[in-house]
């Protein structure tokens, strides 16, 4: 009785009688070395050079599909921007770890496929399991990797990275604290506040602003500002005032002096009064704000801080 061959590895299977003085170098050849492969073999497979790429079955003999790891390396995008892997139509996993480059990877392709089943196209730099059922191939999807029901994992720091995920993957993060946590040293948050100890600070920077006709002040970048000014000049309605915001202005005079600054309506004084600067060479005041609305700041000149 002649020798056979398993349908999946294409191991050799001796007939009775067979090979009477080679029995043991055909199992040695023939089968244990071919299960070696293919539970740890690691083989690359050059792509570039042709569209399709077949991966030939060889029965009881040393073969490519044969290997448990198949890297893929060479190019795409250049001759062909699509490369068709093609492996034998018979069920089996393979590890793939994709090395090819690529000219445009947004539109070149690499796809493992058996000659008449669909296939999967792999992605650029990936490392992973595709099963062939001995018609299509598939790769492992995230509900089987225990990322629940979402289409893909494909996490990194690219907004394209971030998949759509379904509800029953949402997960909530607490907004409130209802118990105490020391955030870095002598910073405590507790149930509705921010305790800071006797040994730590808390202070907000100064901005610098720009000395202008109009003089521009954006309170979304901090509550403490500084200007010099070098002329007759005007405080304009603040940006971005948020209603409770505090803070203050220090309004400095040039090395000339003698500036008078003017203000938006925005800017609200006691009795109605806009107050005027100190005049001195290099004088130092400081307009004191809270911010009543977006629109409307309560402010109070402080004089003369030399």
């Amino acid at each position: 009785m002649s020798s056979t061959y398993t349908s999946r590895l294409r191991l050799v299977k001796q007939g009775d009688g067979d090979n009477p003085n080679t029995w043991g170098t055909v199992l040695n050849d023939g089968m244990i070395s071919l299960v070696d492969d293919a539970i740890a073999g690691y083989t690359t497979v050059e792509l570039g050079a042709a569209a399709t790429v077949t991966l030939s079955a060889i029965d009881g003999a040393g073969d490519v599909p044969r290997s448990a790891f198949l890297e893929l390396k060479g190019s795409v995008g250049g001759s062909h921007s699509t490369i068709s892997m093609i492996i034998p139509a018979q069920s089996k996993s393979y590890v793939i770890n994709n090395k090819v480059s690529a000219n445009t990877t947004a539109s070149d392709i690499v796809k493992i496929k058996t000659a008449s089943g669909t296939g999967y196209t792999v992605p650029f730099g990936a490392i992973g399991l595709v099963i062939c059922d001995g018609t299509s191939v598939f790769a492992t999807n995230t509900r089987g990797e225990g990322f629940g029901t979402a289409a893909s994992a494909d996490i990194g720091t690219g907004t394209t990275n971030v998949p759509d995920v379904s509800i029953a993957d949402a997960r909530y993060v607490r907004s409130s604290v209802t118990s105490n946590a020391t955030v870095r040293g002598d910073f405590v948050v507790e149930a509705g506040s921010l305790k800071v100890g006797t040994s730590a600070r808390a202070y907000n920077p100064i901005t610098t602003l720009t000395d202008a006709a109009s003089i521009a002040v954006d309170f979304a970048l901090g509550n403490n500002f500084l200007v010099t000014i070098g002329g007759n000049r005007t405080l304009a309605a603040p940006t971005n005032a948020v209603a409770g915001q505090t803070g203050q202005i220090y309004v400095i005079q040039d090395g000339t002096g003698s500036r008078t600054l003017a203000y938006n309506s925005a800017y609200q004084f006691v009795s109605g009064a806009s107050p005027t600067l100190s005049t001195g060479a290099a004088d130092v005041d400081i307009l004191v704000y809270s911010t009543r609305s977006a629109t409307t700041i309560d402010a109070a000149l402080l004089k003369n801080f030399d």
